[in-house]
């Protein structure tokens, strides 16, 4: 029996899975499991197989800092990615704690006992278990049910029909009228793909536009691959002028309203030049460039030329048994319905009662959506911890970097527990309200309080996804744990010691910065009157 307490992670996608090596590679712990409710590891890559599924953000950036890797593109397609994640799997000998089809349906707070019991149940027999742990981290991900458009008829279709993140292959399109539902990420990387052949026909239901920034995929050549695999510091270079160029990418989108203006004018001049001009007054957006998601252009915008894509801006009353009929009542008939409509992000799908006896959900709906410190850990929740929780989402970088900066930050919180100098460790109220009130002031002044998007509750609520500054200033947040902010049980005297060496060492930095400060002016005085 192992002398650490247990650790459960919920989810085997990118986020559970870096979660578990560091478990492994800072604390060197192996008394841990994860439940994942599909067949095998990847999330979003094991799930997302629909054509051109592909990474946003360049791969150099998009893999792990302790493992980075030889790609052969600039941007991963899924099946590319899910093998990167496969292979660390294996490396890190993650399978055996591995428990697949298996589903978290509560875990509960146990104050007398300070552990969470965890039931969790078979997907394939519809069995349920019982076991404790002292720590959850919860690695399921924003983007991680499906969404529906709500148009009344879906379930009366006759043809085919599914959601984009949950791609049908058994469905041949050759020959058949197909309609897409959405104009999101996920449809114009598919979209292009499916009309390549000119027997499938398309008609794109649009209901708003969105900003496209122009392609920047890339195949590498061999040379370049050898390059960076035999010369040292490479890839770590390369790394970190991504990592540079999406930071501006935030300053220029996000955090200067001039720089946003110009941006605008950019990718206006971009749209205007790549599709057809009679579409030109539709595919322009009214709304501000960074206040819904910004796509990567995967030659959508030139797939609009083809005879067999038609984009359709009338709206969807209603489904029938072989088609749709518009909002203007058009009848057109389909044999395939495809929606690319998106993810429920407002909604945390994990059930998690805590010590206040309220579940998680309860918790985020009493303060008008989802609310957490630091995006990692929520006020009655003790010993839980969220990877990409609430206001974690940049909409400009790498979301394995930002996972990479929590989970640095978890391993340090759950330090003391693993050690059993503490035994259970909670945020206080007053940080988590202060931090929320920070966050919030800076983005009820940002580009995504000008729109209707996925960020907001119920779309047009308060921001509960984004982050709202650069990634530079998520690592300086979440760098270092500041213990004045928590509070223990079974370690009292432990946390005390910590609140005192913050309070000592914060009184020597300010010491020492008086100190240069007072320096600085008594030089600049006697320079001055030299």
């Amino acid at each position: 029996m192992s002398s650490k307490p247990r650790v459960v992670i919920v989810g085997a996608g990118a986020s559970g899975l870096a979660c578990a090596i560091s478990l492994k590679k800072v604390h060197g712990l192996d008394n841990f499991t994860i439940y994942e409710k599909g067949p095998d590891i990847g999330g979003t890559w094991r799930d997302n197989i629909y054509p051109g599924c592909s990474s946003d953000v360049p791969m150099s950036f998009y893999s792990l800092s302790s493992d980075l890797h030889d790609w052969p593109q600039s941007h991963g397609s899924n099946e590319d990615i899910q093998a990167y994640w496969v292979g660390l799997t294996r490396k890190y000998g993650l399978y055996p704690h591995i428990e697949f089809n298996k589903t978290v349906v509560l875990a509960e707070w146990n104050s007398e006992k300070q552990l969470y019991t965890v039931t969790v149940e078979n997907l394939a027999t519809g069995e349920r278990s019982v076991s404790t742990a002292a720590i959850v981290v919860s690695a399921i991900g924003v983007l991680e049910v499906p969404r529906y458009a709500g148009i009344p008829g879906r379930e009366t279709f006759k043809g085919e029909l599914f959601h984009s993140g949950r791609w049908d292959t058994s469905v041949d399109l050759a020959g058949k009228k197909v309609g897409v539902v959405g104009n999101g990420a996920s449809a114009t990387q598919f979209v292009p793909c499916i009309t390549k052949d000119p027997s499938v026909n398309v008609v794109n239901f649009c209901r708003t536009p969105k900003w496209l920034l122009p392609p920047t995929r890339k195949t590498y050549s061999n040379l370049r691959r050898a390059i960076l695999r035999n010369i040292p510091f490479a890839y770590r270079l390369v790394r970190w002028s991504v990592f540079l160029r999406l930071e501006f990418m935030y300053l220029a989108v996000f955090g200067n309203a001039f720089l946003r203006r110009v941006v605008t004018k950019l990718l206006t001049s971009y749209i205007r030049h790549t599709a057809p001009s009679s579409m030109h007054d539709k595919l322009i957006p009214s709304f501000p460039v960074g206040c819904k998601r910004v796509i990567f252009d995967t030659n959508y915008l030139k797939a609009l030329h083809r005879p067999n894509l038609k984009v359709n801006w009338d709206g969807v009353e209603r489904i029938t048994e072989d088609g749709v009929v518009t909002k203007t009542g058009d009848h057109i008939p389909l044999d395939v319905l495809i929606f690319a409509t998106g993810y429920a992000a407002d909604e945390y799908p994990l059930p998690i009662v805590g010590n206040r006896k309220m579940s998680i959900q309860e918790s985020f709906r009493a303060g008008g959506g989802g609310k957490a410190y630091l995006g990692t850990m929520v006020p009655g929740f003790p010993n839980f911890f969220m990877i990409t929780g609430p206001n974690v989402v940049t909409g400009h970088t790498s979301v394995i970097y930002t996972t990479e900066v929590q989970i640095n930050y978890i391993m340090q919180l759950i330090s003391p527990i693993l050690g059993r100098k503490i035994e259970s460790l909670e945020v206080t109220q007053s940080a988590t309200n202060a931090y929320d009130d920070k966050i919030q002031a800076r983005l009820s002044n940002s580009v995504f309080m000008q729109c209707h998007s996925w960020y907001r509750v119920g779309g047009e609520g308060k921001v509960t996804n984004n982050f709202p500054a650069a990634a530079t200033v998520f690592w300086l947040w979440l760098r270092k744990p500041d213990w004045i902010h928590y509070t223990v049980i079974g370690g009292e005297s432990w946390l005390a010691k910590q609140q005192l060496r913050q309070r000592i060492w914060g009184g020597f930095k300010m010491s020492a910065l008086l100190c240069i400060l007072v320096l600085g002016a008594s030089y600049s005085r006697r320079a001055i009157f030299r």
